[in-house]
Formats: C-alpha cells, structure tokens, sequence
C-alpha cells in the first residue's frame, strides 16, 4: 500500500484493518489473520496497524506545480525507492491511495509486471481533465471509487471502476463526537459561540490560508467578543499550527487525533474549511461551513483552464447547488467570508437550509449501508482472486 498524505493514512488504516477481518472471517491464519504481511508508504494511522513505511509520508504530501518542483528530486528519488521495494517483495497487489501525481508515476513503472494495480480513491479527472481517463486505464486495473457518479463515468474509457463508498461516512459512523464534554474540558462556556477552523493537511495550505482566517476570526470576535476557535489538525502541520496561533488574540485550540476532531465537530456552531474531504466531513456531521481556498496563482491558473464544473466543494458538487458557500483565489478574502459565518451563526433559518441538504447528500452517499472500508476489502480481494485465476 503506498498513501501520499493524511487522508490517505486514515483510507489505508482502515482497509488494513478491513482486510484482515475479512481473513479473519474467512479463516486465514487459523482465525487470527495473521499471515497478510502489509508494506509500502503510510502514516502514523497505517504504522498502527502494522505497516513499516520506507520512509515518512510527509515527503509526498505537496500539491501544485509551483510547490512540486523544489522537491522535485526528493519525490524521484522517493518514486523510484518505492517501485523497487514492490518489485522485490513482488506483492499479491499493489493499492495506491489518492495522491494522484505520485500513484499513476508508480503505476505506470510498474505496469505489465503481473501485479494486480488498484487504485482507491478514483481522481477527480471528470471536473477539469477527462480526456487523462483514457490514459489511466493503460496505467492501472482497478479503480476503488469514493462518489456514486464515478463508475459510470469511467466506464466510457473502458476503465474498471467500482463504487465502495466515501470513508467520511464510517468516521462519522464511528465517532459521533461528544460536544458537551469537549466544552466542559477545554473550559469553554456553554454559551459561548465556537468556530473550527480547518486551514488544510498541507503545509503550503496552511501557510497560505491560516493568515486569512486569523483575519476573519478577528472580525467575527469583533460581533461575539466570547468567540472562541477551534482548529482539529494532522501530524504534518501541527507544529506548524500551533506556532502560528500563540500570537492570535482570540481564545484557540489547536487539537489533534480523530476523537478529538470529532468532539470539536460535535460542537461546534460553524465552520471555516479549507476545500476537500473535511468539507463532505462537516456536512455529514451537521456543521454548517463555508469553504474558503487559495492555492499558488500559477497552479490556480492553470486548474482554471481545464476546470469543467462550476463547484469545488464536494457537497455543492454531489448536490449540483452552491450548499456551502465558496471563497476562492481572490475571492478569499477575510471580510465576506466573515459575514458567511456571521450569517450561519446568527441565522438558524440560513443554518436550517445547510443543514437539510446535508440529509441529502448523506442519502446519495449511502450512509448506513456496509461500512466503506470493508466494501473496498471486498473489492480487493475480488480483485485479487479474479487475477489469479486469469494467472496475473
């Protein structure tokens, strides 16, 4: 397994952890499961379930052109340690997890050499480059994709791809979050308004938009003098965080680890996010957002040529309206995403409205079925039973 960044560690944990119940279940290993051997490149997440990662997930987790290319030589350096190790240990499969850029370089290395290659997390090449699916289906077997839409869309380039299931909704599933209690330890008044704030995984991310929201939560402190922030974070930037946040003016907490994300989630009134999974995260738990986003403007240039759907967000795009209101490039600015927030926070109608196309979207996700990572489990190891009997 190979995972390129924090929301990858926690799809590749659980598919781990997937995998070996199926064996468990199927009686692998006298019932214990213990004979899958995992290895490739993880987080702390995947270490926990037993994966030695060849070297630190942080050394793939950079996006954009403009923020690749002084890495540029540690990245091939990295892709080409990591196509050896899977050409040594010649493994049943090969799973890359998202990290698009990184993925489709290995798989292409390592094509035709009878290693079934399944990549989970189908790339988002129907919003602003579809043409690069016909490319794709030379590169990899399968795809494990997140959003109901995706299979038919690859079928047109004859690319096999199967609908598990987006992850958010087993996080939401396992850890509902416990508001009060996070209130009464962090010593946070009952009344007192609470924004999270989620300025993204990356450290170009949170560079970039973290002054942007200091700004806003100072404005927004200016109508609710007991404002208080919230900040859940990943093991890449919360140093990082933290040392930005000493000199902010107004009460913040930075939090780390997944129960405590969704504590804070349970709580809070409002939310500032950076675009991605978070954003289909908060409307699954009920937070009203708004998703604010700037990236370098030379990568920003770019992805606006190809860009072919009027939304990032991923909850405005599965419910084909602007649900959540969107700050982007120049438009992130901290005085009208201010009074974004200071709408959902002062409005329960405009909070209702979210709120009640957020059901919808968990509809279309299909929340409450089998959990996601176990329908990916079962998709591996069809997979994998199929190519070997076709002798892959």
């Amino acid at each position: 397994m190979v995972a390129g960044e924090a929301s990858g560690d926690v799809l590749g944990a659980r598919l781990i952890a997937a995998l070996r119940q199926r064996h468990m279940e199927a009686g692998g290993a006298g019932g214990a499961g213990g004979d899958i051997v995992f290895s490739g490149v993880g987080g702390a997440l995947m270490a926990a379930e037993g994966l030695n990662s060849l070297f630190p997930i942080a050394d793939l987790s950079v996006m954009g052109l403009a923020e690749i290319l002084p890495r540029l030589r540690l990245l091939l350096r990295r892709l080409a340690e990591t196509a050896a190790h899977v050409r040594a240990v010649r493994p049943t499969a090969l799973i890359t997890i998202d990290a698009p850029g990184f993925s489709f370089r290995l798989a292409k290395r390592l094509a035709g050499e009878g290693i079934p290659l399944i990549h989970y997390v189908a790339p988002q090449v129907w919003a602003w480059r579809p043409g690069r699916a016909r490319h794709l289906a030379g590169q990899i077997d399968h795809l494990l994709a997140l959003l109901p839409f995706e299979p038919d869309f690859f079928s047109d380039y004859d690319l096999p791809c199967e609908f598990v299931g987006h992850p958010v909704i087993e996080g939401v599933a396992e850890m509902p979050g416990d508001g009060p209690g996070f209130r009464q330890q962090h010593d946070i008044p009952t009344d007192a308004p609470i924004i999270a704030m989620l300025p993204g995984s990356r450290v170009g991310e949170v560079r970039r938009l973290l002054p942007v929201f200091v700004q806003v939560a100072a404005l927004l402190q200016a109508r609710h003098a007991d404002l208080q922030i919230i900040i859940p974070t990943v093991e890449q930037v919360t140093s990082l965080v933290r040392e930005a946040v000493v000199s902010w003016p107004m009460k913040t907490h930075v939090i780390e680890g997944q129960s405590g994300r969704a504590d804070a989630f349970a709580t809070a009134d409002a939310a500032l996010a950076a675009s991605g999974t978070v954003s289909l995260e908060l409307a699954l738990r009920g937070v009203p957002t708004v998703v604010a986003y700037r990236t370098n403007p030379i990568t920003a240039s770019l992805v606006r040529r190809m860009l072919t759907i009027p939304y990032v967000a991923l909850p405005n795009i599965l419910a084909k309206a602007p649900v959540m209101p969107e700050f982007l490039q120049e438009k992130c600015q901290p005085q009208p995403i201010a009074d974004a927030l200071a709408k959902l926070l002062d409005d329960p109608e405009q909070r209702g409205v979210q709120q009640k196309q957020f059901t919808h979207i968990a509809k279309i996700l299909g929340q409450g079925a089998l959990a996601p990572s176990l329908r990916a489990a079962d998709a591996v190891q069809k997979i994998v039973e199929v190519g070997s009997v076709a002798g892959v």
